[in-house]
């Protein structure tokens, strides 16, 4: 038996693909949380650093909304690829947080993430880790 070859990713999904990192950062930076977990799957699962896993978008949008004010953000891309509905992008952050009567801390670390297109065509993320470079 002869399994089917699946397509590549498009041009047209990747550049969607890296549209949802432009979406993520523009909430984020505004503060919109629930636009962050619009841009989550409703069963997607994050994966923080030091801490239990987030499973759903509600729980995501909590989660979210407890970081610390984010000031700054740039997400780099380094792979991206994928197949029909799956797809994944791996690359590097850099960010400022700051506190609320604490001094702004700037964060660097890298991610992996797995996104699934919707049956509406958006992409979606479907399970998000990160971490720190730090020590």
């Amino acid at each position: 038996m002869t399994l089917p070859t699946l397509e590549p990713l498009s041009g047209a999904d990747a550049a969607a693909l890296r549209a949802v990192h432009d979406q993520f950062s523009a909430a984020l930076l505004r503060q919109d949380f629930d636009a962050v977990a619009a841009l989550y799957a409703e069963d997607a699962v994050l994966l923080p650093p030091q801490e239990p896993a987030v499973h759903g978008r509600a729980a995501i949008r909590k989660w979210t909304a407890a970081v610390p004010r984010v000031t700054r953000i740039v997400l780099e891309v380094d792979d991206l690829d994928g197949r029909a509905d799956v797809a994944y992008m791996r690359g590097t952050f850099a960010m400022t947080l700051e506190p609320e009567g604490a001094p702004a801390v700037s964060v660097v670390g890298k991610y992996v993430e797995v996104l699934k297109k919707q049956p509406d065509g958006a992409w979606r993320f479907a399970v998000d880790i990160f971490n720190s470079d730090a020590p």
